[in-house]
């Protein structure tokens, strides 16, 4: 079980702020936009281009069954990764992200100034850059470790270096038997 690719994909899934279109002609409308006319939409669905239109106008409103499920299949197949696609953007470029963990965390230092290991819970707010960089990892299929890796540097520097404005001289956060692990954007 991937525990950080299974929590960026659960932080998307909760973004999701507009519901799908409901209606056969909301529904005919948002596929003639994507697919930029009537025509190619008809064609796919297997009705004519007039058909479209009626729908498009609210001439028609109750679709056959058939015609229904075709309908919402193919909404629902360019809706879902378009959604996804802008919350991840946002959280990338202006949100960034939220980290909420229950795990084993410490670091080393120079000799002398090691704290040790120890259960913590944090949550922590991660600049845009961080999401960026988790959600392109992801993206190329990286498996848990680099996502662990990223998330360690991240709270490295926000959480115990605040941002530079102390422990400078950290070289490693450890961040490991993660017991909880929540993002959020």
């Amino acid at each position: 079980m991937s525990m950080f690719g299974d929590g960026l994909d659960a932080a998307v899934q909760k973004a999701f702020t507009r519901p799908v279109p409901k209606s056969a002609g909301a529904q005919m409308r948002y596929l003639v936009k994507q697919y930029k006319g009537t025509k190619a939409v008809a064609q796919m669905l297997r009705v004519s281009q007039r058909t479209v239109e009626r729908y498009v106008k609210e001439q028609i409103k109750k679709p056959r069954a058939d015609l229904a499920a075709r309908l919402e299949r193919e909404v629902k197949a360019r809706w879902q990764p378009q959604i996804r696609a802008k919350a991840r953007e946002k959280a990338s470029t202006t949100g960034g992200i939220v980290i909420d963990t229950r795990a084993r965390l410490g670091y080393t230092a120079p000799i002398g100034s090691t704290d040790q290991d120890r259960i913590r819970h944090l949550t922590v707010a991660l600049p845009p850059r961080y999401a960026a960089l988790l959600f392109e990892a992801q993206e190329q299929g990286a498996g848990d470790d680099r996502l662990r890796e990223i998330a360690s540097e991240a709270l490295k520097e926000v959480y115990f270096q605040d941002g530079g404005r102390r422990a400078g001289s950290l070289e490693e956060v450890r961040f490991t038997d993660v017991e909880h692990l929540e993002f959020d954007l």
